[in-house]
């Protein structure tokens, strides 16, 4: 049997393509490809900063060296360091959590690169809104080409998807312990969320250097699903919502993940710290953080893996922390405070966010209250009970589990963001069946269908969803039109009537796009989960 050679499958671009012109960024010299199947310009593989290595481990992200030549922007980047989520050898979603073959696209500490797309051959003068795209993957996993070597989040789908009306730039950032070591030490002697601060660092990237793209630095989105989406909320609450200057204009989440995030010398990340530590055989060092700097690459990645896999199942290790400068407090406080970054916001979240992370093995013998005390460790157990008591009724103790975990880290963190942002906050629903956590995401990037995952083929659907999204970088409303078969209603911003727009299908395979109201049930489940915020640590 004759089989592709895995280069041409990843990177179909460098052979299919014409060369694009060169863009000086100051500190190099870009030039990248012009797709002949979408006519677009791709620069993959832009360094953005400094190899994060050395002494740089644990550090603030800085200026990329000067490089001499031309450099060639046609190869998809290597990812960041990966590490799974919980150990479950049942794990529903596991399948999502391959590794690329490290033989085409080597994991590595040096990655902080990003793509841009722009629609068409190249045009300087153009002024386009761009959107900035923060991949997913528990802060874990995830890159330029996603969670496996051949889910690329494919920046020419969301420029079709807008009408070729936008620029689209792909971030990385650093994973797992490399990004979201904490600790007293790292605070004294390092970074706190320093894969955060290489997410504002690409933004301060974009507002420099996007213009010599095309694109308009007073229009950007920023947008993420899952734990890009929890980055967005992060960028959001940044320096108490008052980013100078200012690195975006308007922000979209897909199923925002707001897991507890601890004050950075909290037990819990104290604890991890040690692990690593102690993983990474320092633990008699007299300056511990010195010693994980110096500790070979390879095996800081072992300590990474090992530590991710102690994690709860569906639950992830290394997530941001409450730094006290960056993030000064608990998200959800600095959600009521009203103080963000932007003023307008688009959110979507999907029917059953929690139904990939909960392990199903458990499905027959699941205790509700046992397994909200796992989640959410500092509640009290008469919390926890009353948390249980929460759901009683909504079905069998495995589906309450799914709603637990789908409401508190997925929906609810969304409905505080509509609640702050008042009349300029829009909230859509992804219902297709099974409407589980991500499934949208193939929506979005209808190219990665290779994998799979997407079942529904409809343009109309297609363009009623994934387009208002494109609708809203462009034009801050959903509701405007730049389609002629856009079947999409028109609908209110949430606060005013708690008017949500929900995307489905018929049993009959029609496109069913309409709006519905917030179930005030849900609503309440909210409320509850808000009032013991401070004990969830969210």
């Amino acid at each position: 049997m004759f089989l592709l050679s895995p280069l041409l499958l990843l990177f179909p671009s460098v052979i299919y393509a014409q060369s694009a012109p060169v863009v000086d960024l100051g500190y190099a010299q870009y030039q990248g490809t012009v797709d002949v199947k979408t006519g677009n310009t791709h620069f993959f593989g832009v360094r953005y900063a400094a190899p994060p290595t050395g002494n740089l481990r644990f550090a603030a992200p800085q200026p990329p060296l000067n490089a001499t030549g031309v450099q060639q922007a046609i190869y998809q980047p290597p990812r960041c360091l990966q590490s799974p989520g919980g150990s479950a050898a049942t794990s529903p979603f596991a399948s999502l959590y391959k590794r690329a073959d490290a033989t085409v696209n080597d994991d590595t500490e040096d990655c902080l690169y990003l793509n841009v797309y722009t629609p068409g051959k190249l045009n300087t003068t153009a002024k386009l809104p761009v959107v900035v795209w923060l991949h997913g993957g528990g802060y874990a996993l995830g890159g330029a080409i996603g969670l496996d070597g051949t889910d690329i989040q494919n920046g020419d789908d969301l420029i079709m998807e807008s009408g070729n009306g936008v620029i689209v730039v792909v971030v990385q950032y650093r994973l797992g312990l490399f990004g979201f070591l904490a600790g007293q030490k790292v605070k004294s002697g390092g970074a706190l969320n320093a894969g955060l601060l290489d997410q504002q660092f690409a933004l301060q990237w974009v507002q420099k250097n996007i213009g010599k793209f095309g694109g308009d630095p007073a229009a950007v989105t920023l947008w993420g699903v899952s734990a890009g989406a929890g980055a967005v909320l992060q960028q959001l609450i940044a320096n108490n919502g008052a980013t100078s200057p200012s690195l975006f204009r308007a922000a979209i989440t897909s199923s925002t993940y707001l897991p507890s995030q601890y004050a950075y010398n909290d037990v819990v990340p104290e604890s991890l710290y040690s692990q690593v530590v102690s993983g990474a055989k320092c633990s008699s060092a007299s300056d511990t953080l010195a010693c994980l700097r110096k500790t070979a690459s390879a095996d800081l990645q072992a300590v990474n893996v090992a530590v991710a896999n102690t994690s709860f199942f569906g639950m992830d290790n290394f997530v941001p922390v409450v730094d006290g400068t960056f993030i000064t407090q608990r998200p959800s406080l600095a959600i009521k405070s009203g103080k963000l970054n932007t003023k307008t916001i688009y959110s979507v979240t999907n029917t059953l966010e929690g139904g990939n992370f909960v392990d199903s093995s458990l499905a027959s013998t699941l205790n509700v209250q046992t397994f909200v005390k796992s989640l959410f460790p500092a509640l009290s157990d008469a919390q926890a009970l009353a948390a249980s008591q929460q759901y009683t009724g909504l079905g069998s103790n495995y589906l309450q589990a799914i709603l637990i975990m789908g409401e508190a880290i997925y929906e609810c963190p969304t409905y505080a963001l509509m609640k702050a942002y008042g009349d300029k906050g829009y909230k859509g629903q992804f219902s297709i069946p099974p409407g589980v956590h991500a499934l949208d995401f193939y929506y979005y990037f209808p190219s990665s269908n290779a994998m799979g995952y997407r079942q529904y083929f409809n343009d109309n659907f297609q363009v009623a969803f994934a387009g208002s999204f494109l609708k809203f970088a462009r034009f801050l409303n959903p509701n405007t039109r730049i389609n002629s078969t856009d079947i999409t209603p028109t609908w209110a911003p949430w606060s005013t009537t708690h008017t949500e727009m929900r995307f489905n299908r018929t049993d009959a395979g029609a496109p069913d796009v309409k709006t519905f109201k917030t179930d005030d049930g849900l609503l309440s489940r909210c409320s509850f989960w808000d009032s013991v915020s401070d004990k969830t640590a969210q």
